[in-house]
């Protein structure tokens, strides 16, 4: 077969393979311009919500929670939940604007109030939906609820959560902190052989720590609680 040949059936395939497409396009010409509609009004939709929906809410939710933060270090806990009639509570903030990281913080902070306040069934509540990729916060808030299940007397979910927090960010000051809290917890539930393995780890993996000064102390009673 001559080159010139080959050229002719090369064209006459790609020609021929064009036609289909131009007849593809053409036989679906209604259900492809539906196809981009689709897209571009999903592109737009969501760069209007971006813009005049989420961007708005999250800086509206970003000035208002300052007021309540105010109160909470005023430790004015009440006005800090509910707010003043005026400035917006945690509450509401958390109700009103909870996608948001403002909104997210206001349900770390409600629960906080409702801790300091006594009311330790909603403190749970609230710490339970607040979440965060910062792990040292996100231990912080699992430690509170090991916190409110003290209160209530529930020393085993106590030590559960206390446990749970300071298993991740191992760091010097916080892990030591909660393995304290999480050997105490044991201790209240009359678990002394885990209290006594959280102690001993306080002694050896944090011996620099405020909690390790006095460890000693704490061995040498769930030793003797073990022997009774």
């Amino acid at each position: 077969m001559s080159k010139e040949k080959k050229h002719e059936d090369q064209f006459e395939h790609i020609e021929d393979a064009l036609t289909k497409g131009e007849q593809f396009i053409e036989n679906n010409q209604k259900m492809l311009v539906n196809a981009v509609i689709i897209i571009l009004v999903i592109i737009g939709a969501f760069l209007g919500y971006n813009k005049f929906i989420k961007n708005p809410k999250i800086e509206e939710a970003s000035s208002q929670i300052f007021g309540a933060q105010n109160y909470f270090e005023k430790d004015s806990f009440n006005l800090a939940l509910n707010g003043d009639g005026n400035i917006s509570g945690f509450l509401e903030i958390a109700d009103n604007y909870g996608s948001t990281p403002a909104g997210n913080l206001a349900k770390y902070y409600s629960g906080l109030c409702y801790l300091y306040l006594g009311d330790y069934n909603q403190a749970i509540v609230y710490l339970k939906k607040f979440s965060s990729d910062d792990l040292l916060l996100s231990n912080m808030a699992i430690a509170n609820i090991g916190d409110a299940y003290m209160q209530l007397k529930d020393y085993k979910k106590a030590a559960e959560y206390y446990a749970k927090a300071a298993s991740s960010k191992l760091n010097d000051f916080s892990t030591p902190i909660f393995l304290m809290k999480n050997a105490l917890a044991y201790e209240k539930a009359g678990d002394n052989a885990s209290a006594l393995k959280v102690y001993e780890r306080i002694e050896k993996e944090f011996p620099n720590s405020s909690e390790a000064r006095n460890i000693e102390k704490y061995i040498t009673r769930v030793k003797i609680n073990l022997k009774k």
